[in-house]
């Protein structure tokens, strides 16, 4: 099968290498332009194109994915599938393009979370389990007809570093058992019901403010959902703290939510929530590196009684 390969982060970074090292022919890659990234701001390549590079293959990078010039390049190569892992949204003069069509990787069980953030969510909602799906393109996104499923288990301290790795893994052996039983003949795809299926909206900043009114296990799911990054958080003394690592202490309190209710030089430090307690264990104070809260305790003076705030 003659391959074009679309992705950006690092998640589509072992669905490469894997169609790369099948009996597969990977013709291009296609990733989103260099742009600055980091603390630094350094103009730099994307983790696909790093990989690309690496294993000597051709990059294409276009602003524009309905750019005729791009679309003409495309249909030069001319591919029997294109697959896509973490991509932009393709137009259909793009996905319609090979003879078998465009596939995705999506890391959920679609129908359920479609969206751009379902690795997060799931956590955030506390599901206990997760999963993947391939699937045709289509016009809409995420609704296209399935090909395979495979489901993952979440661990309860599993956060979103941990379980993207787990279906970065699972999603690349996946995705190759997709394109051979494209080729095969022998895998059929099933329409999914458009109307039913949990959201996977976009993260926003809003998103990951703590609300420590919220019972201390919703908030515990919001933290592994956005952890390390983009991070869930509150504020100390008007400066954003985030908040990586906890643990439920299932206790309750008569103080008013946020209020930190001990606070240990040696321990740490323990929170009111809505329902229950939280033990803070690891934290990043603005613009410090991540530190445990028995030094954050240590080196910002924190005193029981005050509060964290939304």
């Amino acid at each position: 099968m003659r391959l074009i390969f679309m992705g950006t982060p690092e998640f589509a970074v072992k669905s490469l290498e894997l169609l790369h090292s099948s009996k597969h022919d990977v013709l291009a890659v296609v990733t989103s332009p260099d742009k600055p990234r980091g603390r630094g701001r350094k103009v730099s390549p994307t983790a696909v194109k790093q990989k690309a590079t690496e294993l000597g293959l051709t990059v294409l990078q276009p602003e524009n994915l309905k750019d005729e010039k791009f679309v003409e390049e495309l249909k030069i190569l001319n591919p029997d599938l294109i697959v896509v892992v973490a991509f932009r949204i393709l137009p259909e003069a793009v996905f319609s393009l090979p003879r078998y069509g465009s596939i995705n990787l999506h890391a959920s069980l679609l129908p359920d979370y479609r969206g751009a953030a379902p690795i997060n969510r799931v956590l955030i909602n506390g599901e206990t389990k997760t999963g993947l799906t391939t699937f045709f393109l289509n016009k809409k996104v995420d609704t296209g007809d399935i090909l395979l499923k495979c489901e993952v288990d979440i661990g309860y301290d599993d956060d979103f570093k941990s379980l993207h790795d787990k279906l970065m893994v699972e999603g690349a052996e996946l995705l190759v058992d997709t394109v051979d039983g494209i080729e095969s003949g022998n895998l059929k795809s099933q329409p999914q019901n458009r109307m039913i299926g949990a959201a996977a909206p976009k993260l926003t900043s809003e998103t990951g403010l703590i609300d420590w009114g919220l019972p201390a296990e919703k908030i515990r799911n919001l933290i592994r959902g956005l952890s390390p990054y983009p991070g869930a958080y509150t504020f100390f003394n008007k400066k954003r703290l985030i908040v990586l690592k906890v643990d439920v202490i299932k206790e309750n309190t008569d103080k008013v939510p946020g209020t930190i209710i001990e606070s240990n030089p040696k321990k740490g430090l323990t929170v009111a929530c809505g329902q229950n307690m939280l033990f803070l264990k690891s934290l990043k104070p603005q613009g410090k590196k991540m530190m445990s809260s028995a030094e954050f305790v240590r080196g910002y003076n924190v005193e029981a009684g005050s509060k964290l705030t939304g």
